[in-house]
């Protein structure tokens, strides 16, 4: 039987409210950032996470944007970094002499990220900035400089607004933590 996914969450971290004031601001700073760039921007998101926080903070951008995506993981079904990155979708568009806005959703171990940055930088972009709507600063196993973070957060299990636990719960409209029992 299907039940209320509300129900598996043991508190409410940041209410859709206060992600819609904080993703706006997020939108002006990286539009005052940009706004006398001559070159191309490519906001990429990286799926699956990044989707409803890219598809808000994009909106939120007063910028012409080009939109591409790329899925890169390492995670499996775990709840754990397998520490090996794969990708499983490339960008679509050569970004060569292009602004690059990397768009995540939380930036955990940073194996992921530091593995992406190297591999953007090595096409010959413009720039490549981050974006990443949470920072867990405490699992934390290699530097990854947040160009533009959303919030700062403690080591606890999030879920929603794109955040997962075996596929379920993106699609909460808040950040909560999930209860021990779902995942233990």
């Amino acid at each position: 039987m299907t039940r209320d996914m509300n129900e598996d969450i043991e508190k409410v971290v940041f209410s859709e409210e206060e992600l819609k004031k904080r993703i706006a601001e997020l939108g002006k700073e990286i539009t005052e950032d940009y706004k006398d760039a001559e070159e191309t921007i490519y906001c990429v998101g990286i799926l699956k996470g990044a989707v409803v926080f890219y598809t808000d903070l994009v909106r939120s951008i007063n910028l012409p944007v080009h939109f591409d995506f790329m899925i890169a993981s390492s995670y499996g079904n775990g709840t754990e970094t397998s520490g090996t990155v794969k990708i499983l979708k490339d960008l679509d568009y050569d970004v060569a002499g292009k602004h690059l806005i990397i768009i995540e959703d939380i930036i955990d171990s940073g194996t992921t990220m530091n593995y992406l940055m190297k591999y953007f930088r090595e096409r010959k972009p413009k720039s490549v900035k981050l974006c990443a709507l949470l920072s867990k600063p405490s699992r934390r196993t290699v530097d990854v400089n947040i160009d533009y973070c959303g919030y700062t957060v403690p080591d606890e299990f999030l879920v929603g607004y794109g955040l997962d636990y075996a596929e379920k719960y993106r699609n909460l409209p808040y950040i909560g933590v999930l209860k021990p029992e779902i995942y233990e």
